[in-house]
């Protein structure tokens, strides 16, 4: 008997005192000890990006062009198909095998110009097409066109830029003026050499003036090496699941 009343002093000195300590925190104190009491623990979970690969800015991708781009017949605003040809290594993972499809845009076109005026293409690549149809964005622009005639890259935007004319115009202005002295001297000597040659070289100018430089012109096929300007984050479980899909 003696036990159960110390007991239950005990008991009752325990209560006052917990009360004693929540009338003396303050209401913040109170509403976190009481969410402790009601609220069960929080766990971390699994990363949301584990299966996330990045593929750095400055990749090479290599791709053929499906469709043809011209100077002279293509517009801004076109669209661009093409198809990786070569498989993208990160890590011992392919992140974009061949065969998966790109597209892009032209963003300015100018056609070649007469004597002088080079033509100028700026394709943005923007995306990647997976055979699943996982479509991830892609920031790229031309680094190198190895497959594309007389023509080279003129910056870091990725401009193709067609090779001068000068060579060409040059001879066309040439040869008529040769003809024409050559056809002068046989008819009215020195003289006539001299005229004959102005009159020449007057045709040559007026056949160069209507003649246009030379057009980037690109076929389908065409090689091309895409580089990315920006890292892109790609979910290896979904490329893992399109090479699955393709393969059936």
């Amino acid at each position: 008997m003696r036990t159960l009343i110390v007991l239950a002093v005990l008991g009752s000195f325990a209560a006052a005192q917990e009360n004693v300590i929540l009338q003396e925190s303050t209401p913040r104190e109170n509403t976190a000890r009481e969410n402790s009491r009601t609220s069960p623990a929080l766990t971390s979970g699994p990363h949301a990006s584990a299966n996330e690969i990045t593929i750095p800015a400055g990749t090479k991708i290599p791709i053929a062009l499906k469709n043809t781009i011209s100077t002279k017949s293509n517009h801004e605003g076109d669209p661009i198909y093409a198809q990786t040809t070569f498989p993208v290594v990160i890590n011992e993972h392919i992140v974009i095998p061949p065969g998966t499809y790109v597209q892009g845009r032209i963003n300015s076109i100018k056609p070649a110009g007469r004597i002088k005026g080079r033509a100028e293409v700026l394709i943005h690549f923007t995306t990647l097409i997976y055979p699943s149809g996982y479509t991830v964005i892609l920031p790229g622009s031309i680094d190198s066109a190895p497959g594309v005639d007389k023509a080279k890259v003129k910056d870091k935007e990725g401009t193709l830029q067609g090779d001068s004319n000068k060579g060409q115009t040059a001879a066309t202005i040439a040869a008529p003026a040769a003809e024409g002295a050559l056809t002068g001297a046989v008819i009215r000597g020195g003289e006539g050499a001299l005229i004959g040659a102005g009159v020449g070289g007057a045709i040559g100018t007026a056949i160069a003036a209507f003649s246009h430089g030379n057009e980037v012109k690109m076929a389908p096929g065409t090689t091309l090496e895409v580089v990315l300007q920006r890292d892109v984050l790609v979910d290896s479980k979904r490329i893992r699941a399109s090479a699955i899909a393709e393969r059936e």
